[in-house]
């Protein structure tokens, strides 16, 4: 039998990595992505958000990543990849 595809499954074999941005010029400092995903984000001491490393996304946080993107009050946070 196959795999399921699903939350949780691996990316599929030349599947295209995800890779996220903030755009500190539309950042707030809401925090929400922080709250949300903080395996991917951190934010200073105003709440000003940035991404954890290069950008690039787990294929096991890419659902969170989405949900991080999603409830951006700013549209700050951009999938690049």
């Amino acid at each position: 039998m196959g795999r399921r595809s699903g939350a949780g499954s691996p990316r599929p074999a030349g599947g295209v990595p995800v890779k996220i941005r903030v755009d500190a010029d539309k950042c707030q400092g809401h925090a929400r992505c922080y709250a949300l995903v903080p395996e991917l984000f951190s934010v200073d001491d105003y709440g000003q958000s940035s991404v954890i490393g290069d950008g690039n996304v787990p294929a096991e946080l890419e659902d969170k990543a989405r949900l991080a993107i999603a409830n951006c009050p700013e549209y700050a946070i951009e999938e690049t990849g």
